[in-house]
């Protein structure tokens, strides 16, 4: 069993062939996936997937790059949406430095809500971080996040960074990049952090793993990414398999 902990289902690239996408992540061992909303048109295609699909749960949250966009009213759904049985996480929230649509302080301060509203309606919270990594740390530490915990998604930090992270009640997420030949930091981060700390997901339609890098990304790849992480821990691969999934399930409260 696999659990995709990030996958944009709710996205144009998947809206002529989303049924097959889904089978063929079934039939690649991948049981429950989370759909991350990241704005008004993908958490609204999010909530409509949970409702139709059992194995899919949502993620809700305000993307950095977006922050300047977000309004008060927006935080106020996205806290009414919290009560949904499937949503079990906050997110993607943090900082995305790479892009320059939304200010430096606007992110921040968008960043800032959205952990506040997740220890108040008690989620977890999945962390983008783009080229920003020091400032979404303190940022994590100055909120005392470590109160509700969640994913560094698609981690890209050095080791000693995952371990800040990890002494937050923070899991690691590894997503495509660690499977490409020049990719140290990720490698090296799947050796050290602890099994029982680690997940893994797509970020599909993006980041598609090695040998379809470059092409559209999609959940049943997540098991190239799976692999890799054993080969990296030295680990057979279905103990890896299983050890994440429960990670998962774990993190998010799910029930079997």
């Amino acid at each position: 069993m696999l659990f995709d902990t990030h996958t944009h289902l709710n996205v144009e690239q998947f809206s002529e062939d989303k049924l097959e996408v889904i089978d063929r992540a079934q039939e690649a061992g991948v049981s429950k996936m989370i759909v991350v909303g990241f704005d008004h048109e993908t958490i609204t295609n999010a909530m409509k997937l949970v409702e139709e699909y059992e194995f899919l749960y949502a993620a809700v949250g305000w993307h950095p790059v977006d922050a300047i966009d977000m309004t008060d009213e927006d935080l106020a759904w996205i806290e009414e949406l919290a009560k949904h049985p499937k949503v079990v996480a906050i997110g993607e929230m943090g900082l995305d430095y790479h892009w320059d649509k939304s200010p430096h302080d606007i992110q921040k301060e968008v960043f800032r809500k959205q952990i506040q509203l997740a220890k108040k309606v008690k989620l977890p919270i999945i962390i983008h971080n783009r080229e920003a990594t020091r400032d979404v740390i303190d940022i994590l530490k100055e909120e005392d996040a470590s109160e509700v915990g969640g994913i560094m998604h698609c981690f890209a930090g050095t080791v000693e960074e995952a371990n800040e992270c990890l002494d937050m009640n923070f899991y690691i997420s590894l997503g495509g990049p660690v499977t490409f030949k020049n990719a140290k930091l990720p490698k090296e981060v799947a050796k050290e952090v602890p099994v029982d700390r680690l997940l893994v997901e797509t970020d599909c339609p993006f980041l598609a793993p090695h040998p379809f890098r470059g092409k559209r990304n999609e959940p049943s790849y997540v098991k190239l990414v799976a692999e890799q992480v054993a080969d990296l821990k030295e680990m057979e691969y279905e103990d890896l398999a299983s050890a994440t999934f429960d990670n998962a399930m774990r993190l998010f409260g799910i029930k079997r």
